[in-house]
Parts: structure tokens; sequence; C-alpha cells
């Protein structure tokens, strides 16, 4: 059935028991479902809000809730217009008005900011933010670099994977890399720093209890279980305190630079249009 025809059949039943017909409603305006005093409801507004693929039940429930919601909506806007003072309803105005400059003001300066904005950002440029700052930023738990492999116990290449891994000396990452379908899960780049959550996600038997005995510099170990083995290999561990290396932060650090130019740009165009506005006379301060 047709979505716009199914709407008119279904508010024509509903009209019968929610809405009562008004002389005011002329057959020209056929388009309206709904009336409170001065205010109606048009028919496209509530097929807008009706699904299409809804059932015959669904949209006639749906339909009279509608029409209820918008009709209690204008009985206590009417309501509030006629008993708050006008000094609430002029505080009220004051801040819708505010709100919206806001609001304008805002997504004008955004579409401004994305024409003007410089967002290449040079590493070397990058490297110095970074000393500048790098001492408030701390490790908070545990970062960690870590290789590892987790391969079936009944796996036809266990052996060979485990001399590859090789005891966590002279990993043979291009081997192991060409052979990783043969895994349940890898990380094979030890040069990426994790988070302890992050690290006893992908290894499971780690948490807050053992992660110490676990996570130490240059250390390699195994973990069975009756289905898999875990080949571990942990290059490096930062701890609670030490600062917060740059290649970990680097994203963050690009997104700070990239703020702060930002703030900058604002804050010039804000004095840009201040200038050229008494530049030009369509801004003076009286005396």
């Amino acid at each position: 059935m047709n979505r716009f025809f199914k709407i008119c059949l279904l508010t024509s039943v509903l009209s019968i028991g929610l809405i009562s017909c008004d002389k005011a409603i002329s057959k020209k305006d056929d388009n309206y479902i709904a009336r409170v005093n001065n205010n109606y409801l048009d028919r496209y507004v509530l097929e807008q809000n009706i699904p299409p693929q809804s059932s015959t039940s669904d949209s006639i429930a749906m339909i009279e809730a509608f029409i209820n919601k918008w009709a209690t909506k204008q009985l206590l806007m009417e309501a509030a217009e006629f008993n708050l003072s006008d000094s609430k309803k002029k505080e009220i105005d004051e801040l819708v008005a505010n709100f919206k400059s806001e609001l304008l003001i805002k997504d004008y300066l955004e579409s401004l900011v994305q024409q003007k904005i410089d967002t290449a950002i040079n590493k070397d440029n990058l490297l110095d933010y970074y000393n500048q700052i790098k001492n408030s930023f701390r490790v908070e738990d545990m970062l960690i670099k870590l290789s590892y492999v987790n391969v079936l116990n009944t796996n036809s290449h266990y052996n060979k994977i485990k001399k590859w891994f090789n005891g966590g000396k002279n990993i043979k990452y291009d081997q192991l890399e060409q052979w990783s379908i043969q895994m349940k899960a890898y990380a094979l780049n030890d040069s990426i720093w994790a988070d302890a959550f992050q690290v006893s996600e992908k290894l499971p038997f780690i948490n807050a209890t053992n992660k110490e005995s676990y996570l130490k510099n240059n250390n390699y170990f195994e973990v069975k279980d009756e289905n898999s083995t875990y080949f571990v290999y942990v290059n490096k561990v930062l701890r609670k305190g030490d600062i917060v290396p740059y290649s970990y932060l680097e994203p963050s650090l690009r997104l700070m630079v990239l703020n702060n130019r930002k703030m900058e740009l604002l804050k010039q165009i804000e004095e840009d249009i201040l200038k050229d506005a008494k530049k030009d006379k369509s801004y003076e301060v009286f005396q």
C-alpha cells in the first residue's frame, strides 16, 4: 500500500476518535490533520515521523501517540505563554536569542577556520613541541613493547613457529609473517607501544596481580593451555611515572598542535574583524 495513502487512511480513521471537525478548516486545508486553537498539524509532518514498513495496528498507535504529543506540546506552550510573567518570558527570549547567535557564530567561525587553517605539521616541529611539554605526560600504569604468537598445540607447524620465535632472540619476523595464517593470533611488531589493558586483551592470562612478573624488559616466556601456546617476547616496559614516549603520544600531539593553531586563528579572526569594523567606521565607541 502506498505510504501516503496508508497515512491518509489511518488518519481518517483516527480523526473520528481523536479530532473533532472544526469549521475553521476548509476543504482546501485537507493537508491538516489536527488543530489546537490557531496551530495546525500538517499531514506531511506526520508522514515523515511514521516508519514506512510498520503494520497497520502499529501505525495507528504511533499516529495517535504523535498527534497527542503534538497537541500536548501546543497546549502547554499556550498555557506557558498565558501564565508566565512578562519578565520570565523576556528572560527566555534573551536566552533563545543568545543561543541562536552563539550557534551562528560558532558555525561561521568553524567554516572560516576550515578554509584558513594549515593542517601540515612538520615532524621536527612536532618533536620540538613534544620536548617542551613531555614532562607533563607521565605513564599512568604501564606501556609495553612486545611480540607474540598464539599457536594451536595440534598445529603441524608448531615446532617450526617456535623455532622462528627463537626464545625472543633474533626473531624471524619475515618467516612468521608469511606463516601467520597458521596462528590463532599474533603481533609481530615490538616497536609499537601498548598499554597494560591492551596487552591483557591480547594475552588474557595477564592480569593486575601477575603483570609485574610477566611484563619485564627483555623477557621471553611461554604460556601453554589445553588448546594452544603463547610465545611472548617483551622488548621494553615503561612503568608508572615514566615520561610517555614520543611515538605513543604522536597522534595526540598532532591534535594538540592543530587545536593550538585553531585557537590562535580564531583569536586572529576576532581581532581582524574588530579592527576592520573600526577602520570602516561600522563600529565605534561613544565617549
